[in-house]
């Protein structure tokens, strides 16, 4: 019904029990999980049947189930029309990210032909461009110049020195550096490749899941500067040395610097026109996606007309141009990988496999959730896996995908991996026929189109502001990611900013956040009390609410909030009380407390405060003997001032509700223990059925913490509460009670050991130094010392 404090406002009543867990159990007839042994669930995962066999078939090879549901009408003619625009690009892109590697750019075709054939057989989305990524190939690329740099094929050659006089010359081995550089990228693609595949047999595609959104943007980021100064030196023409590891960007730029006297002025124009018209033609791209059919091919307009003019011109020999020079006919033949590296590039290996399966899986993700289709994560692992495992054997480098490339095929109207099959034929042309017409290019062209393709990567340098405001955390580790990449070397910047990471969890978990919750007035509501003003604290019970897991980590901090709360520490309170009442059974043992019936009275003849009460109890006879015991009850009311000089914390506190609804697994036996031990009760509300599961199987609950404390809500902990005080079981003024014999020696309440215990769940072990075994039960009421047994 509609509430009085507005039209929008609605009322809701609701009658039923004040429910515990165990009492909502029995009332709803929890019932056992069915729990199946290991051989029924091998039977059940590895049973065969023909229709199990079908669909493992179909699991393994998705084309099989696509295909055969292809409308040709309908998809085959846009397929065709995208696959072309998207093969162009293909090619280019090849050329151009083969210099990333520091290879010949013919490698880079084939590494645009070969994994879109696998890829089709085997991989879950219809829409991703399989191929070259400059990430992974600069990553290929920094190993490649590691294990075979210029200064190891150094030749000797006969030249004509200043004087006329006959001189040796150092060159390079062109064709030997050629060979051993694709032969080190080759067996490196293969070893991805076979990482790729083991993860994904193992199912184990969801590790993905660690590089979260922040990390991949930080060091995709990083990676694209570290492009950017790799191609600097082509589009400048200067010679450089070959750097890789720590400080490698900034050893590249002082090389650039330092030659760019040198630079080729015919290269250097020909890149910034080329960066210039492609992110200006990108741009009218974007801008009018929606009124062109086809986006304008601009890398392949300036390719062809970059081509042309350096053909016409003759670049090379008239201004000094660095050009493609050879592009061969054909395919290089099968090879198998040079097993002498394997060993030196496991670690950059497995990290290529890593970033160029996230950063595939994640551009699939996003075409999957726009036309509506499922992704399998751990099929893209075995896709791409099988697709450089052939890569590697045929002369090519690392595949994964690129965004712009895929935006190419889905926005020219891809509906399939049709289109991709389509975009492999245009790249098998340009190898065996339409090669040889772009050895006139320059490479500075291609260098300048691999800038030009950096502009989305570079641009997500404008999410660290929306992070900032959002969520601190994550912008931390997208600039400490992009920084260590950027200093530190993309493999061993990813691992820093995985380690980062993982320690920000660690840390978001050891100091979760806590509150103190209240009751909105007149209704189940509880809020933190910092956040509103129209709310209170119910008299006499603190109610905690932790937002994280508590394991070990955390207790500690756990337990400084949780005392921070209540405004005492139940341990202290504990060993301060032990204190107090060692003190009083030595007043008793003097006799200047004593009891005469029901008057109490100090040895100076002055009135005993009223927080300590001695009532007489009958004289008894011990079972070892007929020595007369009198016996007295001694009662200590906290609450009140002392007979002795003992500052004793007051506990303000009868209950305390733990509000465990984000908690998903917990470890504070110690903890309530602390607190039941010194009277106060405690309860936990809303703890999942999975995490009561967790607590039976750790044997959580004993003689003391029973499933009876928990609760469906805090609501229902706190009518429970109510009720038992209302009922007279609960008492505000904690009173202990103890049992005492005045005409024996000195019993006292407590040993020394109990009087050291930091938490309840230590046990308590018998000291030799006494005559008497004190016999000691802790209630939630308080201490009772039930007999004392002499030794002699």
């Amino acid at each position: 019904q509609p509430h009085s404090g507005g039209k929008n406002h609605f009322t809701y009543i609701v009658s039923r029990p004040i429910y515990s867990n165990p009492t909502f159990e029995e009332d709803n007839q929890r019932q056992a999980r069915e729990e199946r042994t290991l051989r029924e669930r091998l039977g059940l995962t590895c049973g065969c049947s023909g229709k199990r066999a079908l669909k493992v078939v179909k699991g393994v090879f998705p084309v099989i189930d696509w295909l055969s549901r292809y409308p040709i009408r309908e998809w085959l003619p846009s397929d065709v029309i995208s696959g072309v625009s998207t093969g162009l690009v293909c090619s280019l892109q090849g050329l151009a990210y083969a210099l990333l590697v520091s290879v010949s750019p013919v490698y880079g075709l084939y590494s645009a032909f070969f994994p879109i054939l696998t890829y089709f057989l085997l991989g879950t989305s219809r829409h991703i461009s399989v191929g070259p990524f400059p990430v992974t190939c600069l990553m290929v690329g920094s190993v490649v110049l590691t294990l075979a740099p210029d200064d190891h094929f150094l030749i000797s050659v006969n030249g004509t020195g200043l004087n006329g006089t006959g001189a040796e010359v150092n060159t390079v081995d062109v064709e030997a550096m050629e060979a051993q550089r694709i032969m080190v990228a080759s067996s490196m693609t293969l070893l991805v490749g076979v990482f790729q595949v083991v993860m994904g047999f193992l199912q184990v595609g969801f590790l993905v899941r660690y590089l979260s959104d922040p990390l991949v943007g930080g060091f995709t980021t990083a990676a694209a500067f570290h492009v950017l100064i790799s191609q600097l030196r082509i589009v400048l023409s200067v010679p450089t040395d070959n750097h890789n590891g720590c400080f490698s960007v900034v050893y590249t730029l002082i090389d650039v610097f330092t030659n760019i006297s040198q630079t080729n002025l015919a290269d250097l124009v020909a890149g910034l026109l080329t960066i210039v018209i492609v992110v200006a033609v990108k741009e009218l791209n974007a801008k009018f996606q929606h009124r062109i059919p086809v986006p304008i091919p601009i890398e392949l307009i300036v390719t062809v007309v970059a081509a042309g003019i350096s053909y016409a011109t003759e670049l090379e020999s008239h201004y000094g141009a660095s050009i493609v020079q050879s592009i061969p006919r054909g395919f290089a033949p099968a090879q198998p990988p040079n097993t002498d590296v394997l060993w030196n590039i496991l670690g950059s290996s497995f990290s290529t496999a890593v970033v160029g399966y996230a950063v595939a899986v994640s551009v699939a993700k996003v075409y999957a959730a726009k036309h509506d289709y499922p992704i399998d994560g751990n099929q893209e692992l075995i896709a791409f896996g099988f697709s450089n495992m052939f890569c590697g054997c045929f002369s090519s480098f690392v595949a994964s995908t690129a965004l712009s490339r895929t935006a190419v095929q889905e926005s020219t109207g891809g509906k399939s991996q049709v289109a991709g099959m389509v975009s492999a034929m245009v790249v098998m042309i340009v190898i065996l026929a339409l090669g040889h017409l772009l050895e006139p290019l320059q490479k500075s062209v291609l260098a300048a189109i691999v800038i030009a393709n950096l502009k989305g990567m570079f641009m997500q340098v404008t999410e660290v502001p929306t992070l900032w405001r959002q969520n601190r955390a994550d912008c931390f580790i997208w600039l400490a990611t992009c920084l260590a990449s950027m200093v530190l070397g993309l493999d061993m910047g990813l691992l820093s900013g995985l380690v980062f990471e993982m320690g920000t969890v660690v840390f978001r978990t050891q100091f979760p956040a806590c509150s103190t919750l209240g009751n909105i007035p007149g209704t189940n509501i509880y809020r933190n009390m910092k956040d509103y003003q129209n709310i209170a604290e119910v008299p006499g019970v603190k109610i905690f609410k932790c937002n994280s897991p508590i394991y070990f980590a955390n207790i500690d901090y756990f337990k400084e909030r949780l005392r921070a709360t209540v405004g005492f520490d139940s341990v202290r309170v504990f060993k301060k009380r032990n204190k107090a009442l060692k003190k009083i059974h030595k007043l008793i043992k003097k006799g200047k407390l004593k009891a005469t019936k029901i008057t109490i009275i100090y040895s100076d003849l002055n009135l005993l405060p009223h927080s300590v009460s001695i009532f007489p109890r009958e004289t008894r006879k011990v079972d070892d003997g007929n020595w007369p015991v009198s016996e007295v009850e001694v009662h200590v009311d906290w609450a009140l001032e002392l007979p002795v000089r003992v500052s004793v914390p007051k506990v303000p506190i009868h209950s305390l509700v733990l509000d465990f609804s984000a908690v998903s697994f917990v470890d504070v036996v110690a903890v309530i223990k602390e607190f039941l031990r010194i009277g106060v009760h405690v309860y936990i509300a809303a703890c999942d059925d999975e995490i009561i599961r967790k607590m039976e199987a750790l044997a959580f609950f004993d003689v003391e913490i029973t499933q009876g404390l928990l609760f469906l809500s805090v609501h229902d902990a706190i009518l429970f509460i109510k009720l038992e005080t209302a009922n007279g079981g609960r008492h505000d003024a904690i009173v202990e009670k103890l049992s005492l014999m005045q005409d024996c020696e000195e019993p006292p309440p407590f040993t020394e050991e109990e009087d050291l215990i930091e938490t309840y769940d230590n046990q308590h072990r018998v000291s030799l130094s006494y005559h008497f075994v004190v016999l000691v039960s802790i209630t939630t009421s308080g201490f009772h010392i039930h007999d004392v047994v002499h030794l002699s």
